[in-house]
């Protein structure tokens, strides 16, 4: 229900449909709008006429990424073939590593101790531990407190709201998993005596593959650097225990997966894309099953 006083007061009405009472602005011209005048925008939402004009004074790298990114490019065989621009698999990641940190506080399931990642798992003749690979990528489902799942939940959903609707859904997914792999072989070879939780590294490719992306676009990508810069240096500081090697291992392959991504963005190249993906994932592999064991024969 609404006063009289609101009610009387004509800036309290869609300013295109006068009948039609709202409490939303427009974020450019302040101006009263229906939500059937509204369209989302980075912050808040704009009126059609505002739109217009934002439309009109594109940089021509805007318009060039529209161009090859859009939704309209679907036709033209470009990367971005997402049916909706709703994130989907953003909102199921989150959703899965949610689940996996309730169960992490039930007592007596040790779900922590089942999902982290010891590249001992990945030798038993050497540790006496059982060969569990797929520790690898579990590890990026379990976090070690609030405060770590909740951070990195944040910043997927951050990231994958743009990120996955350009890259398209399973290629999103791609991505995530092997910066997880990447985070895990880069803990494993760097730092080989540390277990390690937490989807750090999967965040990072994240950041690592719009970096890449965006420069590609002429995009300003100042704001993204610094973020990246702050979080990498977090990880050196003492005290904070985090394994900024996950970060660098998640952020590097999340910048190559961006850079196979974009030379092969083409519908005619869709096989080699696939071929590279998996090859960058063999190299993981072969990187964090051979030289571990060299670094502790030189010792």
């Amino acid at each position: 229900m609404t006063t009289p006083e609101f009610t009387s007061n004509r800036d309290n009405f869609c300013y295109r449909h006068p009948d039609r009472q709202s409490f939303v602005l427009c974020q450019r011209c302040m101006r009263t709008i229906c939500p059937e005048c509204q369209t989302q925008a980075a912050v808040g939402v704009i009126c059609p006429e505002c739109m217009k004009a934002e439309r009109s004074n594109r940089t021509p790298a805007q318009k060039r990424a529209q161009r090859q990114w859009g939704r309209g490019a679907r036709s033209r065989g470009s990367i971005a073939t997402v049916q909706s621009g709703r994130p989907l698999m953003t909102y199921g990641i989150i959703a899965v590593t949610a689940f996996v940190g309730l169960l992490q506080l039930v007592p007596g399931l040790n779900i922590t101790g089942l999902f982290e990642f010891w590249v001992g798992y990945l030798f038993p003749e050497l540790s006496g531990a059982p060969f569990q690979p797929w520790r690898l990528i579990t590890a990026a489902l379990v976090h070690s407190g609030i405060w770590h799942i909740g951070l990195n939940m944040l910043a997927l959903w951050m990231i994958g709201r743009s990120l996955e609707p350009m890259l398209g859904r399973w290629r999103f997914l791609a991505l995530y998993v092997l910066g997880g792999i990447g985070g895990s072989v880069a803990v494993g070879i760097l730092s080989p005596g540390s277990a390690t939780v937490g989807a750090s590294g999967a965040v990072f490719s994240l950041f690592g593959a719009l970096l890449v992306i965006g420069l590609h676009l002429g995009a300003n990508m100042t704001g993204l650097f610094v973020l990246l810069g702050i979080n990498l240096v977090i990880g050196f500081i003492p005290g904070f225990n985090i394994a900024w090697q996950a970060h660098v291992g998640g952020a590097v392959v999340g910048a190559l997966v961006g850079l196979i991504v974009l030379r092969t963005r083409k519908r005619e190249q869709r096989v080699w894309q696939i071929l590279l993906l998996i090859a960058l994932a063999a190299v993981l592999l072969v990187a964090v099953f051979v030289i571990p064991p060299l670094l502790v024969g030189a010792v």
